[in-house]
C-alpha cells in the first residue's frame, strides 16, 4: 500500500479546501463543496470564503442568508456551521446523534435533562418558535413557566439540540449585528428534513473536501462514531493509502493528489477554519511552531497564517482613527520573500475587511504573541 508523506497529505488537503489556488466558484457552490464552514462567530468566517475564491463580495455572501439559500445551524460537532439550506435539511438528520449526545453529556445542561420528557420540551419549543422567531433567552423564560423546576437555559439548549433551528438574519450578515434568534429550519427553509439519505454520501463528501483521511479523521470532523463500518462498506468504491505512521487512509479514486513539491501560496485563515478542525491527526497542517505557542485551551482562538501550506504565524486585525492594521505574528524569522508574499496577500485581506480605511501591515518579532485577537467587523 502506497505511503503518503505529510507533505503529500498537506497538498491534497489544501487542494480540496480551495487553498492551493483560489477557485472560480460562487460562494454557494464553495459552501456546498466544503460541506459548510464552521461559523459560530457572526462574521469571521467570511474570511474563509475570501481566502478560497477568486471573487468574494461580502454582500453577495450575506444575501445567501437573507434570501434563505444558506443558514447558520448546529451541525457537525454540535457547532454552528454555515451551510446551504439544502444541505442543512440533508445533514441535520445524519448528525442528530451528535447533538443528542452533546445535550445529555453536556457539563452545563446534562444534569437538567435527567427525568425530563424531552419530547414534550421539543414540542413546546416548536410551537413557540413557530409563533415567531425568538432568542434563546426569550425561549428559556417561556419554557420555564411550564417546567419551573428546571434550568431555563438548559430547556432552551434542549430545543436547540433536538429541534433543528437556524440563527436568523441579521445575525451573521456582514455589516449588521444582532442577538441569536432561532427559527425552525423546516419552516425557515420551506421544506422538510431529508431523512431518507444514507450516511455514505456524507462520508464521501467529507473525503472530497478533506481527504485522504482515516476513520478517526472522519469521526473528528462530524462527531459521529462507528464510521469504520461505513468506510468498510464503501471500500470497493475507494482507494487506500498509509500515512507515515502506518494509519490507513481512505480516498476517492479520482480526487486530486498533487505533487508534494508543488508550491503553496500564503493564506490567512479565520479563527475556526475547518482546515484546522477536521482531522484527528492535524500534523498535515499544524507545525511544532504552533504547538510551542501554548495557546490556552479556553482562550481566544488564534487566526493562523499558512506559509508553504503549514501554520507559520498568527494574525490580528484592528481599526483605529480611520486606519485598519493587520499584524502578523510569526513563529520564526521570516525571509524577505515571505514578507513580500504576506504583504501582498495581507493587502488584499485589508481591502476585503476595511475597504474604506487606510491600511497598515505590521510584523512582530518571533516569540511575541498578541492574545487580544480583536474581531474583524
Amino acid at each position: 500500500m502506497q505511503t503518503l508523506t505529510r507533505r503529500a497529505l498537506n497538498r491534497a488537503t489544501l487542494d480540496r479546501q480551495l487553498l492551493l489556488r483560489r477557485a472560480d466558484l460562487t460562494p454557494l457552490q464553495a459552501i456546498e463543496h466544503l460541506v459548510g464552514l464552521q461559523a459560530q462567530t457572526p462574521h469571521t468566517w467570511y474570511v474563509g470564503l475570501w481566502s478560497r475564491l477568486t471573487e468574494c463580495r461580502p454582500e453577495e455572501v450575506a444575501a445567501l442568508l437573507t434570501r434563505r439559500r444558506a443558514v447558520r445551524i448546529a451541525l457537525m460537532r454540535s457547532t454552528i456551521h454555515l451551510v446551504s439550506a439544502d444541505d442543512a435539511l440533508l445533514l441535520r438528520p445524519l448528525v442528530q446523534p451528535v447533538l443528542d449526545r452533546d445535550l445529555f453529556t453536556n457539563h452545563t445542561h446534562g444534569r437538567s435533562m435527567r427525568g425530563l420528557d424531552t419530547g414534550e420540551v421539543v414540542a413546546a419549543g416548536r410551537e413557540l418558535l413557530n409563533e415567531r422567531p425568538r432568542t434563546p433567552g426569550e425561549l428559556a423564560q417561556l419554557l420555564a413557566q411550564r417546567w419551573p423546576d428546571r434550568n431555563p437555559a438548559s430547556l432552551a439548549y434542549a430545543v436547540r439540540n433536538l429541534l433543528p433551528v437556524v440563527q436568523t438574519p441579521p445575525r451573521g450578515v456582514w455589516g449588521a449585528g444582532g442577538r441569536p434568534v432561532h427559527a425552525p429550519l423546516e419552516s425557515w427553509a420551506g421544506a422538510p428534513l431529508r431523512t431518507d439519505q444514507p450516511i455514505d454520501g456524507m462520508v464521501l463528501r467529507y473525503l472530497a473536501a478533506f481527504g485522504p483521511a482515516t476513520v478517526r479523521d472522519a469521526q473528528t470532523w462530524c462527531g459521529l462514531t462507528r464510521l469504520a463500518e461505513v468506510l468498510d462498506r464503501l471500500r470497493p468504491r475507494l482507494v487506500t493509502f498509509r500515512d507515515e505512521n502506518g494509519a490507513e487512509l481512505f480516498d476517492l479514486p479520482d480526487a486530486p493528489r498533487p505533487d508534494p513539491q508543488v508550491s503553496a501560496p500564503v493564506r490567512f485563515l479565520y479563527d475556526f477554519d475547518n482546515l484546522l478542525l477536521s482531522h484527528h491527526d492535524r500534523s498535515r497542517v499544524i507545525t511544532d511552531g504552533l504547538r510551542r505557542q501554548n495557546f490556552k485551551p479556553h482562550g481566544p482562538v488564534p487566526r493562523l497564517v499558512l506559509l508553504d501550506g503549514f501554520t507559520a504565524a498568527t494574525w490580528t486585525f484592528a481599526t483605529a482613527h480611520g486606519t485598519a492594521t493587520l499584524t502578523v505574528h510569526p513563529f520564526a524569522p521570516l525571509s524577505a520573500s515571505d514578507r513580500d508574499a504576506l504583504t501582498v496577500e495581507g493587502s488584499g485581506l485589508l481591502d476585503f475587511l476595511a475597504a474604506e480605511a487606510s491600511h497598515e501591515i505590521r510584523f512582530t518579532t518571533p516569540g511575541h504573541r498578541d492574545h487580544s485577537n480583536p474581531g474583524s467587523r
